[in-house]
């Protein structure tokens, strides 16, 4: 099967080194650069402690069904390691040979500690003395004190210690509360000197541990398993049960240590024994350990010039600030384009109507939100001012279930209605609903999107929304909600399309279409935008409908299970993957139609547990000149020659080959026409032209 498909977690690992490629660009800015190494430090920390840490588990169950490329769990640990630890020793080889120089000639100096001077040496004790050392807490083990528990992605410093002839082990924790680097006061204009706070501590251990003698000290770092197993079958009360096993992440089984290259055999020896983990696990580290402090740089005063500058959305054409938005709605669909158009609409929609006498009730599903969401607060005010209103809060959403059990419960006691998910399902669909009693009665608004109700990734994601009060889309809004409040089932659906039950067969009717019409002789065209494909039935529909002519173009931000341009199977399939500023994540669906253009949106992928485990929205854009706009949209990103990389028949991504093609990247055209566009913005809708350019070589 493996010729045929790629395996999906060496795909996501292909993926991340995509990014890591962004570091390494010498036409890149310097912050830029750090920015997108730290984001690789990042991704593969919850890598392994979701994706590594479900494969192990299904190693210790002996789970032997195959995946989507025919290896077993084993079989894709062991290949997944052989590629990780090449991508670590990648990533240390960016930071050491490239970035540091780099940073050094722009007089910015990260030091070890044993590099300072002595003044350097007598700042960086004193803030130990003050600040750090009234915060660590260090830890022996001997017979009365056994092994501490070392939480998830902690880092810590291990050292050995010498007490009249006896070795000790002892391990102190580097303090998060406290920054990860201490500037160090310079007398040199424009030179900015810092040590990292394991740095200093390290160099300082021995007043931690006084009468004995510090032999040696290192830092490391543990991941843990932090995916949860919630059955939520037996679970009397699903709130009760995820705060329960969110206190469980921090001590699951460990699955990768990361150590200071050069540590004492002595002390990696104790780890490993106390730790329980294997060599192959074990990761040696050639610089700093969790490259993701250099995000924490971004921004560092004085440096300005080393980072792109900061692009703030911009209102939409359509939209003014002091407009009615009900108003702006009437007049016709609005689609938004996020991060180039500004978020506040949304916000303002949810507000508007948390505030208008004439609103009836409001209703949200709620998956990722922001620490200080206004949408939040605008439903929480809702109800005070006594509108009905229902939230469906996803409880089960990674890594923000403590989040939103917190609006959850502030919601509930606001007086909305709060909907804790659904048993066995994650709802990842995004859709508000707007009831208002108007004078030729009740009038329904939706708001549709691609991307999550958070007005803080809404800044750094590329997402779409849809605005409309068409009666139809309205009437599917309803049987959605009723649906998820309740056990009603809708017989059918005037316009959208939901998993787990509709999508599939939905996806499935529209790529046999465009097969059909192949085989017929007719046109038939696919452009297909997501973040994820890894479904094996569509990946088999794409290659039927490949080998009957349907001309296919794949833009896939990560994981990629298909193969393209294989003689035979999918030499008409062209996969290409964006990485930029912005996190490409917004899903669209292009289907030719024998000239009778069909283009959707939706917040579901094409892989299983988006079409089979959780409830997900595609809606139509129907209105001709969003269409048109929509079009317009893919045609750009296909054309990027700056940011695509596309993968070619070995399942290879490779940069385009610039070569007698305009230079373009998609997100910086995209920010530029926004700026244009808001700058001929008109209250009223504006009809727009676009010049048809799908598969512009």
């Amino acid at each position: 099967m493996g010729d045929i498909f790629t395996n999906r977690e060496l795909s996501w690992l292909d993926f991340n080194y995509r990014i890591l490629g962004e570091a390494k660009d010498k036409e890149i800015l310097l912050f830029e650069r750090m920015k997108f190494l730290s984001i690789t430090a990042s991704n593969l920390d919850e890598f392994f402690m979701i994706r590594v840490a479900s494969l192990k588990d299904m190693v210790h169950a002996k789970y032997d069904k195959l995946d989507i490329a025919g290896m077993t769990a084993t079989e894709q640990l062991k290949s997944i390691n052989e590629k990780t630890h090449d991508f670590v020793a990648a990533q240390y080889n960016t930071y050491n040979r490239s970035l540091m120089p780099l940073m050094k000639a722009e007089k910015l100096y990260i030091k070890k500690h044993e590099d300072l001077n002595k003044t350097q040496l007598k700042a960086v004790e004193k803030y130990f003395n003050d600040t750090i050392y009234p915060v660590v807490t260090p830890m022996a083990v001997d017979s009365s004190r056994p092994f501490p528990l070392i939480r998830n992605k902690s880092l810590n410093i291990a050292a050995l210690l010498e007490n009249d002839g006896e070795f000790e082990f002892a391990t102190v924790q580097v303090p998060s509360v406290l920054p990860r680097y201490f500037v160090i006061p310079s007398d040199k204009d424009g030179e900015v000197t810092l040590i990292l706070l394991e740095e200093i501590i390290e160099r300082f251990i021995d007043k931690l541990f006084l009468n004995y003698k510090v032999v040696c000290a290192h830092p490391y770092r543990v991941m843990r398993n932090a995916d949860l197993t919630i059955d939520e079958e037996d679970a009397a009360d699903l709130l009760k049960e995820i705060q329960k096993q969110l206190k469980k992440r921090q001590w699951g089984e460990a699955i990768r240590l990361e150590v200071e290259d050069g540590i004492d055999k002595r002390l990696l020896k104790i780890l490993k024994k106390e730790l329980d983990i294997k060599d192959e696990d074990i990761f040696k580290i050639n610089g700093p350990i969790d490259l993701t402090f250099l995000m924490k740089l971004y921004g560092l005063e004085g440096f300005e010039h080393l980072s792109d500058k900061k692009f703030v959305p911009v209102n939409h054409p359509s939209i003014n600030p002091d407009d009615n938005i009900f108003d702006v709605i009437k007049n016709g669909d609005v689609l938004l384009h996020h991060p180039y158009q500004t978020f506040d609409p949304v916000v303002d929609f949810v507000r508007s109507a948390a505030v208008d006498p004439n609103v009836l009730a409001i209703k949200q599903t709620l998956y990722r939100v922001s620490g200080n969401s206004p949408i939040i607060a605008a439903l929480a005010q809702a109800a005070e001012n006594g509108k009905q209103v229902s939230v469906l809060v996803e409880l089960k959403a990674r890594f923000d279930e403590e989040n939103n059990i917190n609006w959850a419960k502030m919601l509930e006691k606001a007086g909305c209605h709060v909907i804790y998910g659904l048993k066995g399902l994650k709802t990842h669909s995004k859709i508000t609903l707007v009831v208002r009693n108007e004078e030729d009665g009740i009038k329904r608004y939706v708001h549709l999107g691609t991307g999550n109700y958070n007005d803080a990734t809404a800044k750094l994601y590329t997402d779409m929304g849809l605005l409309t009060c068409k009666n139809a889309i309205g009437e599917d809004a309803t049987a959605v909600f009723n649906m998820l409040s309740g056990y009603s089932e809708p017989e059918n659906w005037n316009k959208l399309a939901l998993a787990p039950l509709w999508l599939r067969d939905k996806f499935k009717a529209l790529i046999k279409r465009e097969t059909e019409n192949a085989k017929a002789g007719k046109e038939a065209k696919i452009v297909a935008k997501m973040n994820s494909l890894c479904d094996k039935e569509i990946i088999k529909l794409l290659y039927e409908a490949s080998r009957a002519g349907v001309k296919i173009d794949l833009i896939i931000r990560g994981i990629c299970c298909l193969r393209a341009q294989v003689p035979g199977m999918s030499e008409n399939i062209n996969v290409r993957s964006i990485v930029g500023t912005f996190l490409e994540h917004s899903r669209i669906f292009y289907f030719y139609n024998d000239g009778k253009e069909e283009v959707y949106m939706a917040s579901a992928d094409w892989m299983p547990r988006n079409l089979d485990k959780r409830v997900e929205i595609m809606f139509p854009v129907e209105d001709e000149v969003l269409k048109e706009e929509v079009k317009h949209i893919l045609d750009i990103q296909l054309a990027d020659t700056l940011k695509a990389h596309v993968m070619n028949a070995e399942g290879v991504y490779e940069k385009v080959d610039k070569r007698g093609k305009k230079l373009l990247g998609a997100q910086n055209f995209f920010c530029e026409e926004a700026k244009k566009r808001a700058k001929k913005k008109n209250p009223v809708k504006a009809k727009r032209t676009f010049e048809p350019m799908m598969n512009p070589n």
